[in-house]
């Protein structure tokens, strides 16, 4: 795993801080917080790339929904053949949920 090399305390202590968030108030409040529009933005749509991706749309359908460039959405498939399944996992929690 890439994060392997960021693995230490500091990681911990945000992931902690993450996992103790208890809704998604909570969530917009963090976020809001700790990090930019931009940095929130860009997250939010590689996983909805990712999304898009695992239900068969094409580059240009995605590129055109997301706005995301064809090298996000290139990285974001690459993650997803190739990654360490964190796209499928949270994907198929929330297909659950819904």
């Amino acid at each position: 795993m890439q994060i392997d090399k960021l693995r230490g305390e500091q990681l911990d202590q945000l992931f902690d801080a993450i996992l103790s968030l208890k809704d998604r108030e909570e969530c917009y409040r963090f976020f809001d917080d700790i990090a930019t529009m931009s940095e929130i933005q860009s997250i939010s749509q590689r996983l909805q790339v990712a999304k898009m991706l695992t239900d068969g749309n094409t580059y240009s359908a995605i590129e055109k929904e997301t706005k995301a460039s064809t090298a996000t959405i290139s990285r974001v498939r690459r993650c997803i053949n190739y990654g360490s399944d964190g796209y499928q996992m949270v994907l198929e929690r929330i297909s659950e949920k819904e």
